[in-house]
């Protein structure tokens, strides 16, 4: 990275200098190190290393990082950068320019659906140097994470309004690109280009970057990395104080309001099968909550697709009626949905184009899990709330479903299949049946962790199972050293992740 930053030396330009730094910082971004922080356990060694090597690259390389690092990293490297200067290195014709960068103008290009916003910041070094940052956010799908003080397995899509960074670029070619998008804004009924507020700007891209920064492994552009640090720093100089917007939340009564007045109109008349129809419905509204920061009358192209292709076959257990009605209603929902949103008669042609193209795809990409060999009923008790993404790991916690047991115990002749899963008490009876000679204190040991592959609580638990499992652990011996694991670990999310990590090394038993 040093040897790197030699590049530094043979540039006169603070923007080309800055993007080499953000590059270099850019390299270890995404990475992720075991117990640590990456951008502790590289960034500020190489500042330290740098600060060792004295030379005029370090400098300058040092240079940059004070003003595109993390707030930790620039300030050592301001630190480190001055003592360098007192001891007589060299500094770049570019570090005086550097710190004079300030935000002109902020500009959206966004399509009239909702999905993607280009934000495109124009900047200027004391009034020269002009360039353009422009960034992609994308909002057609909402990473979904718990937040502190939800019940387990609750997770919801966060921040409001927001969207994930998908892709960066700079461009010097400032007027150029912004007659560009106003001729694109003009001529497309499908594209809306219009100014920003810089404090609103801040807020949007900074509330972006978080959400990106936030998830393992983002969709990103293959060189967003390389940029990272630079859409970092300017969105920090864009001046403070604006707000996201607030999408309004739909509660239980708000959602059955909504389902009901569709419904009601006449874009859900020719509608058939009404009990069908309802359900379905209430699976659209839930997917816009909760997976489409909260906007569930927003309607698209690429979100029917989505919903269709990808929701809908990996996380609910429909009916045969449920699932030939499904994009009957979806196609209804997207009139009635356009009409009440505004949205131009060409985008609800394009989304009712793609939702009759998605039809075919959507019944063989649906596969009911009876195809499987499950007995229709039994996926049926394991799934009360419909989620199908549920199924393996609740079948692999609960495996025993069916048939009659005489027990010796308490409970005498125990009929399982007359038995609820999702009852903690019947949960219990069920887990004695399975250990019959256990104790209260072992029982207790398996129903904390029953419930926890339940509800999903961490996500990690289930992932470390189907990872022994893959590796040839017996699945008793791996519920034990799952509980193990929450025995030692519970309370602390943190080192239970880092816990159930270290279990997926573990040699295969044998």
């Amino acid at each position: 990275m040093l040897h790197h930053a030699r590049e530094l030396l043979a540039v006169r330009s603070p923007l080309d200098a800055e993007l080499i730094v953000s590059e270099i910082l850019g390299s270890w971004w995404g990475h992720r190190v075991p117990g640590g922080d990456v951008e502790e356990v590289i960034g500020e060694a190489l500042i330290g290393h740098a600060e060792r090597a004295a030379t005029p690259a370090a400098l300058a390389l040092l240079t940059g990082v004070a003003y595109l690092g993390t707030p930790r990293q620039a300030a050592r490297a301001e630190r480190a950068a001055l003592g360098l200067m007192r001891r007589g290195v060299a500094r770049p014709g570019w570090a005086d320019r550097v710190g004079t960068v300030a935000p002109e103008q902020c500009f959206v290009s966004r399509d009239v659906y909702g999905d993607q916003d280009s934000i495109v910041c124009v900047y200027a070094y004391g009034g020269s140097e002009r360039h353009a940052l422009v960034v992609l956010v994308d909002r057609t799908k909402a990473e979904t994470v718990p937040e502190p003080g939800d019940p387990p397995g609750a997770r919801r899509a966060r921040p409001p309004a927001s969207g994930m960074v998908r892709d960066a670029w700079v461009s010097s070619q400032v007027d150029k690109l912004l007659d560009h998008c106003r001729t694109e804004g003009r001529d497309n009924p499908l594209m809306r280009f219009e100014r920003l507020d810089p404090r609103d700007t801040k807020a949007l891209l900074q509330s972006a970057l978080e959400l990106t920064n936030g998830v393992d492994d983002p969709p990103v552009n293959d060189n967003f990395g390389s940029y990272h640090a630079f859409v970092r720093a300017r969105a920090g100089i864009l001046p403070p104080g604006g707000r996201l917007p607030q999408p309004p939340v739909y509660g239980r009564d708000r959602r059955a309001t909504l389902a009901a007045r569709f419904l009601a109109s006449d874009e859900a008349e020719d509608l058939s099968d009404r009990s069908a129809a309802s359900r379905c419905v209430d699976r659209i509204i839930e997917y816009g909550c909760a997976h489409d920061f909260g906007r569930p009358l927003r309607v698209s192209p690429v979100k029917c697709e989505m919903f269709l292709l990808d929701w809908l076959p990996r996380k609910v257990l429909l009916s045969p009626s449920e699932q030939e009605a499904a994009p009957h209603v979806l196609a209804s929902w997207v009139r009635w949905a356009g009409r009440r949103t505004g949205l131009p008669d060409e985008g609800v042609r394009a989304t009712l184009d793609a939702v009759w193209d998605a039809t075919a795809t959507f019944a063989d990409a649906y596969r009911d899990p009876s195809v499987f060999g499950l007995d229709r009923e039994i996926v049926g008790r394991l799934l009360p709330d419909g989620d199908l993404e549920a199924l393996p790991r609740r079948a692999f916690a609960l495996p025993f479903l069916t048939g009659t047991h005489r027990s010796s115990g308490r409970h005498g002749a125990i009929d399982l299949s007359a038995l609820d899963p999702s009852d903690p008490d019947d949960r219990r009876v069920i887990l004695e049946f399975e250990h019959p000679s256990a104790g209260d204190e072992h029982l207790d040991a398996h129903e904390r962790v029953t419930a926890r592959l339940w509800e999903g609580d961490p996500p990690e638990l289930w992932e470390t199972a189907q990872a022994l499992l893959d590796d040839g652990w017996p699945r008793h011996e791996i519920l034990h050293r799952l509980i193990d694991v929450l025995d030692d670990h519970d309370g602390d999310p943190r080192a239970l992740r880092d816990a159930l990590s270290g279990l997926r090394h573990e040699p295969p038993p044998g």
